[in-house]
């Protein structure tokens, strides 16, 4: 894996140099846009929206809009912005991390320790690791600066990026179901089909099905066939009454 990231988490007065790899990867498949005439790639282009010429990419700078004209900024002003955040991953407090809600996250990555720092790392990964604590800070990334989360995972520390509460719309458009009432039957079956169907969360017990199933057609297509598409059967209740349904879906889970 190569590194996106150098810098240090600043744990205190320690600062523990860590290389930054992304702990994650696409499972899609990489399709790509063709003319539909010959087939050849659609290339896009970066072009000059008044001279409508096509400008290399060491040309292309980035501004912001103010009143009338651009600003332009360069690397210089991105790093001077906040100097101490390219560089450093400060923790500034420690919290629970089932306080944090799930809608907060983005994405992780993994942190592997510089060799002067290893013993640093080794204490900060134990030590969240017994007190059940993550830690949170801040830092720059791609020009960007970004909240996250220190947590331990399988003796590696993992970055996660969370978004700010300004990133979080808020949720007053939204129509909520404030006014419904629920009877003590209908919300005691409905707990009791939660219990049915709980079960200790297994992640290696979800795969990616659409981009396997997608994959089969693909290669049968190759060979000049057409792949057999599984057909959804929606089950389907005998009745409209919020309970009746309820009822019936208690009895309808394979193996239950």
């Amino acid at each position: 894996m190569r590194s996106i990231w150098k810098g240090s988490i600043g744990f205190g007065l320690v600062n523990i140099p860590v290389k930054l790899f992304s702990g994650v990867q696409t499972t899609h498949l990489d399709l790509d846009m063709l003319d539909e005439r010959d087939h050849e790639k659609i290339r896009y282009q970066r072009v000059n929206d008044k001279t409508h010429k096509e400008v290399p990419f060491d040309k292309i700078v980035k501004g912001y809009f103010l009143k009338d004209r651009y600003i332009i900024l360069d690397k210089h002003d991105f790093e001077e912005a906040s100097p101490e955040k390219t560089k450093i991953i400060e923790l500034e407090n420690f919290v629970d991390i089932k306080e944090i809600n799930p809608i907060y996250y983005e994405t992780s990555y993994y942190t592997e320790p510089e060799k002067q720092g290893k013993k640093a790392y080794a204490l900060l990964l134990k030590a969240l690791q017994k007190s059940g604590k993550a830690g949170v800070g801040r830092f720059v990334l791609r020009n960007t600066e970004n909240l996250c989360v220190i947590h331990p995972m399988e003796n590696v520390i993992v970055i996660t990026k969370i978004r700010f509460e300004q990133e979080i719309r808020s949720l007053d458009e939204v129509n909520k179901a404030d006014d419904i009432t629920i009877t003590k039957k209908e919300m005691d079956v409905g707990l009791a089909l939660i219990k049915q169907y709980s079960s200790k969360f297994d992640l290696s017990s979800f795969k990616d099905d659409y981009s396997n199933e997608l994959l089969k057609i693909i290669k049968a297509k190759a060979k000049g066939k057409r792949a057999t598409v599984k057909k959804m059967k929606p089950q389907k209740a005998t009745s409209d009454d919020l309970y009746d349904q309820l009822m019936q879906s208690l009895g309808s889970k394979k193996g239950a």
